[in-house]
Parts: C-alpha cells; structure tokens; sequence
C-alpha cells in the first residue's frame, strides 16, 4: 500500500470513529447507533464501513480503547498539576471537571456502555476504569499506603469521581460547580477515614 493511500485510509477510519462520538448524547448511546448513520455521518458508503471495522462492536471497542487512552493522559495531567502545588483532591476534580466538559462524549461512552447490553464493550469499559484505578493505587502507594488500603482508597475515589462526571454532563455551569464541590467534600471524607485507618 502507497504512503499516500495508507494516510487516506487512516483519515477515513478517524472520520469513522469521530462521526460515531460526534452523534452521541444524552438520549443516544453507542448501542443505538446504526452503521448507516455513522457511514452517513463519516461520508462513506456503507459498504466502506467495512474496510476499516468488522462490525460496530469492533468500532465501539476501539472507541473504549482511544477513551481509556484519554482518561490515562488525564491521570498524567493532574499528577503534573499535583507537582505544581495546591489541594490534591481539588486538583483531581478540577482536572476531570474539566475533561467531562471539554470532551462530553468519550464520558458518555464510557458512562453508558459500563451497563450496556454489549457483554464485550462492558468488559472493555471494566478494564479501562481498572486500569484508571490502578494507576491511582500505585500513586496511593509511592505516598506510604499498603497495597489494598491503596487500592481500595483508589477505588472508592474513582466511583465518586465517575458518578460527578456523568451527573454534570448536562448541567448548568451553577450546578457543575456545586457537583465539583460535593466530590471534593466526599473525597475529603474517604482521604480522612483512609488516613485514620492508615495509622491504626
């Protein structure tokens, strides 16, 4: 395959992937889209849909993959934000605040198909989150945790985390920010019993 041909395939396959993030919403989950409307919204044909995926379960995989990659990129963001100072619990709601409203749809994905009907894209969505809690488990753990006080402290953070994301996609900026300031109060509250537990 020419060099030039291989780029076009590739454009084509991220006009297909971001026609399919592009459509969700509040009212539309990944399971509900068709291939006719992605193709339609890609500008292809139908028929070409299957060059670059078997199926919608494979496109809905590799959307999982490409959102689990975001979340870890954001993992990394906020420890960069940690090491310039200020509240760690805040820094971390600041930063995913912010990413739930800069890129709505790869949280609703993750949001909806972590219950969805697709027995594989709910497998996918588990890993990516494990994968999110793992990351801050070890984090946990450079910081003086044992492993499963770590990890279940990681945990409970990212379950607060994740239910202030998706309860802010569609609100008001008035109520996003007293979403914010609820996960901080919550995390505060798992940071202190966390911390209590830690010197017993």
């Amino acid at each position: 395959m020419s060099n030039s041909r291989s780029k076009q395939k590739e454009r084509t396959r991220r006009s297909i992937i971001e026609a399919a993030l592009g459509q969700l919403s509040a009212d539309k989950s990944f399971a509900s889209l068709s291939l006719r409307e992605v193709a339609r919204e890609a500008e292809i044909a139908p028929t070409s849909f299957y060059r670059h995926f078997k199926d919608m379960e494979e496109l809905g995989l590799t959307l999982v993959d490409e959102c689990g990659l975001a979340l870890r990129q954001l993992m990394r963001k906020a420890r960069k934000r940690f090491e310039e100072g200020g509240s760690v619990i805040v820094t971390s709601v600041t930063t995913f605040m912010e990413f739930t409203e800069q890129n709505p749809n790869i949280f609703r994905l993750l949001f909806h198909e972590r219950s969805g009907t697709a027995y594989a894209l709910r497998k996918a969505v588990a890993r990516e989150i494990q994968y999110f809690i793992v990351e801050l488990s070890d984090y946990m753990m450079a910081r003086g945790f044992e492993k499963e006080a770590a990890f279940a402290q990681a945990e409970a953070m990212v379950a607060v985390v994740f239910n202030a994301g998706a309860e802010s996609l569609d609100s008001k900026p008035s109520q996003r920010k007293l979403i914010a300031e609820r996960a901080v109060m919550q995390l505060r509250y798992i940071a202190a019993g966390a911390k209590t537990h830690h010197l017993k």
